[in-house]
């Protein structure tokens, strides 16, 4: 008898794919997620920020999974940069976009939500950041969400000290749309992509990181208040800086 991952990786595989929606000639799903009710915050344009110079080989030796964090707040020019780093749009196309961050087929199918703690400017609360606009939304004002997101992850404790934790969510017919089932192994390569780059990025600003993929998946999409079908809770890090 096959193991999941097994019967995973079989069914994935060319022979079994079926004709994707886009050779179907379905139209293109959004890029990105609507937001239209909620409030939108400007964030500082990625051109402005500035910050001290750290080479590609210091971030890459320096780059560590952290679980202990100063108690400092994150500056919003530093979240920004994060942001930037990890989903950031350099050029949208009529129906894809070119990003800080690789993708198969420049389908981008997450969208980056933030348990906002401890950061300069912001309340605390549950945020997503609007890539296409580069702009915040602010979802729901929340003084516990640290706290919270601890409890979903297994109750990690030391989550609830880090200033803002990154959670990514999978749309995943942004991407089966033009791979059809083979679409599901492109979204999970795609979320080390973008954690990758979260951790070399934190390095360009003092700051630190660590992967989260323990979590109570149910607990987590309700946090989110996503169905987790159709938008999926995949991935998580928290940051703040080193002590």
């Amino acid at each position: 008898m096959n193991t999941i991952g097994q019967d995973f990786l079989e069914l994935t595989k060319y022979p079994h794919l079926t004709e994707s929606h886009k050779e179907q000639g379905v139209p293109c799903p959004p890029l990105e997620v609507p937001e239209p009710n909620a409030q939108l915050i400007s964030l500082p344009a990625p051109e402005s920020l500035n910050f001290s110079a750290v080479s590609v080989q210091a971030a890459i030796n320096n780059r560590r999974s952290r679980r202990k964090f100063s108690s400092a707040p994150l500056g919003l020019a530093e979240l920004t940069w994060l942001l930037w780093a990890t989903q950031g749009v350099q050029e949208q196309l009529p129906h894809a976009t070119l990003r800080t961050v690789p993708s198969a087929g420049a389908r981008h199918p997450f969208e980056t939500y933030l348990a906002v703690a401890n950061v300069t400017g912001l309340k605390p609360g549950l945020y997503r950041y609007l890539a296409l606009s580069h702009q915040l939304a602010l979802l729901r004002a929340n003084e516990n969400i640290g706290r919270e997101l601890a409890a979903a992850c297994l109750n990690q404790k030391w989550i609830a000290n880090a200033a803002a934790s990154f959670i990514w969510v999978a749309v995943p017919y942004r991407t089966t749309w033009r791979y059809s089932e083979r679409g599901w192994r492109y979204i999970f390569l795609d979320a080390g992509h973008i954690c990758q780059n979260l951790y070399i990025a934190c390095e360009a600003i003092g700051a630190g990181c660590c992967a989260v993929d323990a979590f109570d998946d149910d607990a987590l999409n309700a946090l989110l208040a996503v169905d987790g079908k159709e938008q999926i809770a995949l991935y998580a890090a928290p940051v703040g800086y080193k002590i």
